[in-house]
């Protein structure tokens, strides 16, 4: 793992090869099932689909929220893990690709998180510790851009992030949010002045 990609608070204690495949399975079922049929899917689908009993995702995820709240963490922990493997690619390439994915996962993600916003505060641990992980991937490549003379030295990651995050909740299309995302970004670039 990078020291770009980091890891979100780190699970109580090393799971069996068996229970990290289940929990695995279950992860991945209840992403599907939550994407296709909204964070109220039946807990015992959601087992079906992983091919385990309901027992055993119970085991895994005592409650509905623990399901839910496993399922953020994973995407924001992908999320920056994607960081980390961008760092062979030039300073602004690597930026702009990391901002597009962060568009689409922020696109994708409103409901799971408003149905985490149901049972948690928006100062709940899982929270602060994703939010914390995003900085921590996200800076570092404002940070990079800017060293190179790629992004306008008078913004930093905190303002990047409330603009991209602005424009991954307007109503339109997914091809029309990512060309706003681009002119948006145009003005992000360095231009340096023509006098």
């Amino acid at each position: 793992m990078s020291n770009l990609t980091p890891t979100i608070a780190s699970r109580e204690r090393p799971l069996r090869a068996d229970a990290a495949r289940n929990r695995a399975k279950l992860t991945a079922a209840g992403r599907d099932a939550f994407a296709q049929d909204g964070a109220s899917a039946s807990l015992e689908d959601i087992a079906r689909r992983a091919g385990v009993g309901i027992g055993t995702l119970y085991r895994h995820f005592p409650a509905r929220v623990d399901l839910l709240e496993a399922i953020y963490v994973d995407e924001v922990e992908a999320l920056c893990a994607r960081a980390g493997e961008l760092a062979d690619l030039p300073p602004w390439e690597a930026l702009v690709t990391w901002l597009h994915r962060f568009v689409r996962y922020v696109a994708t993600k409103q409901a799971l998180v408003e149905a985490l916003l149901a049972h948690l505060s928006q100062d709940a641990d899982v929270f602060r510790s994703c939010r914390a992980a995003v900085y921590e991937a996200g800076e570092p490549l404002v940070e990079r851009a800017q060293r190179a003379g790629a992004v306008r030295a008078d913004t930093d990651f905190n303002e990047v992030i409330q603009l991209v995050v602005g424009i991954a909740k307007i109503s339109a299309t997914p091809r029309e949010v990512e060309r706003i995302l681009d002119l948006a970004l145009d003005g992000l670039r360095y231009q340096p002045s023509s006098r």
